[in-house]
């Protein structure tokens, strides 16, 4: 009886040890996966066009690619930290907006009379609600108004001194029209000018110093951590544009369009023709009807519909997964992107 009971106790002990092993190799039920890291990102352009190397020095170059850096960075920064979309893209938008280097803000480009007119535009993708500016000559950062216009009245764009009259009411800077002269885009104008003068009306459109006068323009399309989307756009408009012309930057689907179903895009080019091809809205649109994705949406618009109407330019975009367009169909577009691990990628000619 003793000897039943010493075999009983030991295979007791061994079935209870194997059951002890099994226990610490099966995984705990409750047990939940590592969490996935969220997805962000952030794309900027700083114009297109006729942008060769041989064009460029490399002081210059350098000058474009340390505002870049530098503007992508701030809004970055506010992404990871757990910032909106549009705070991203508004503040780093200020930064090309405060430098003599883009066609924005500071950098603006004259009129035929002399004069700086300002437009941008903005766009929540997680609402669909917009603001835009158009022809003003007195805001120091036009997408900070843009802003005010969504955020803070029934409108979607205000234009000229009613603009204005807006801005003071809602605290945006203003500044002396004088802020926006830089002698650069005065020489600019001068050119053309003259060439108008010398040229047959006709020629003057064919000659590829008045093209590239269409091009410049700022733009940022970014996707914060909550998965919303978000785009702008600013710029001084075309070198030389007459009778308070508005380019496709403050117009909503033509500039500038964003939409959590599908993406963000912000647009540079010949305006004329982006207002007429919607260039924005289209691409978003070819995701959501067909299907597409942002890349050969981008493609289809910007290599094809586009010039098919004889514009040019191009976009830059970020879809709700974080994938990214920098399209264009120029020589060179200013551009940028910086992905959730921070990895900086900046471009300015098209081999690149």
């Amino acid at each position: 009886m003793r000897y039943f009971l010493l075999f009983a106790s030991f295979f007791l002990l061994i079935g209870c040890g194997n059951d002890t092993t099994q226990a610490k190799k099966d995984p705990d039920p409750k047990e939940e996966p590592a969490e996935k890291q969220p997805v962000f990102g952030i794309v900027i352009h700083g114009g297109a066009g006729t942008i060769l190397k041989k064009n460029m020095t490399d002081s210059m170059e350098a000058a474009y690619k340390v505002v870049l850096e530098e503007a992508i960075r701030r809004g970055h920064e506010i992404l990871r930290n757990g910032g909106t979309a549009m705070e991203a893209v508004t503040k780093t938008i200020n930064v090309m907006e405060d430098s003599p280097l883009f066609n924005a803000g500071k950098g603006a480009v004259f009129t035929h009379e002399e004069t700086n007119e300002l437009d941008a535009s903005v766009m929540d993708g997680a609402t669909l609600n917009a603001g835009a500016v158009a022809g003003v000559t007195r805001v120091q950062n036009p997408i900070d108004l843009a802003l005010a216009v969504m955020n803070n009245s029934p409108h979607v764009m205000l234009s000229g001194k009613g603009a204005e009259n807006f801005a003071e009411e809602v605290d945006i800077e203003l500044v002396d029209p004088s802020y926006f002269y830089t002698e650069r885009r005065f020489q600019s104008l001068q050119k053309l000018k003259k060439i108008e003068k010398d040229r047959h009306i006709s020629a003057v459109f064919e000659d590829p110093f008045i093209k590239d006068s269409k091009f410049g323009t700022v733009g940022c399309v970014a996707l914060d951590k909550n998965g919303n989307l978000a785009a702008g756009t600013s710029t001084g408009g075309m070198t030389n544009k007459r009778w308070n012309r508005i380019g496709d930057a403050p117009i909503i689907g033509a500039g500038t369009y964003a939409n959590n179903a599908t993406c963000a895009v912000s647009s540079t080019g010949w305006g004329e023709y982006f207002i007429r091809a919607m260039v924005a809205h289209d691409i978003s649109a070819m995701m959501e009807y067909k299907g597409v994705s942002l890349k050969e949406a981008a493609s289809e618009v910007i290599q094809k519909k586009v010039p098919d109407l004889g514009g040019n330019g191009g976009i830059v975009a970020i879809d709700k997964e974080g994938n990214i367009a920098m399209e264009f169909n120029t020589a060179g577009m200013y551009r940028a992107h910086m992905n959730a691990e921070g990895e900086l990628t900046i471009g300015i000619y098209k081999e690149e």
